[in-house]
C-alpha cells in the first residue's frame, strides 16, 4: 500500500474548515488550534483526498 513521506500543510493559508479531516479515510489527520494537522503520518496511504478537496490549496502530500 502506497505511504506517504510527508503531508505538509501551510497553515497561513488553512481556514479551519476540516474537509481534510471529514475525508480521511486513514484518520491521519486532526484540528488542532482551528487549522489542519498531521495527527499519525504512518497511518496516511497517499489517497491524496485531503490535497485534492481543500478549497485553500493548503495541503501537498509528497508520496514515498
Amino acid at each position: 500500500m502506497p505511504k506517504a513521506e510527508k503531508i505538509e500543510i501551510n497553515t497561513k493559508w488553512c481556514k479551519g474548515c476540516e474537509i481534510c479531516v471529514e475525508l480521511c479515510p486513514t484518520d491521519a489527520l486532526q484540528m488542532k488550534d482551528f487549522k489542519a494537522a498531521v495527527k499519525d503520518l504512518d497511518k496516511c496511504i497517499a489517497c491524496m483526498q485531503c490535497e485534492l478537496r481543500c478549497p485553500d490549496f493548503a495541503i501537498k502530500v509528497y508520496k514515498a
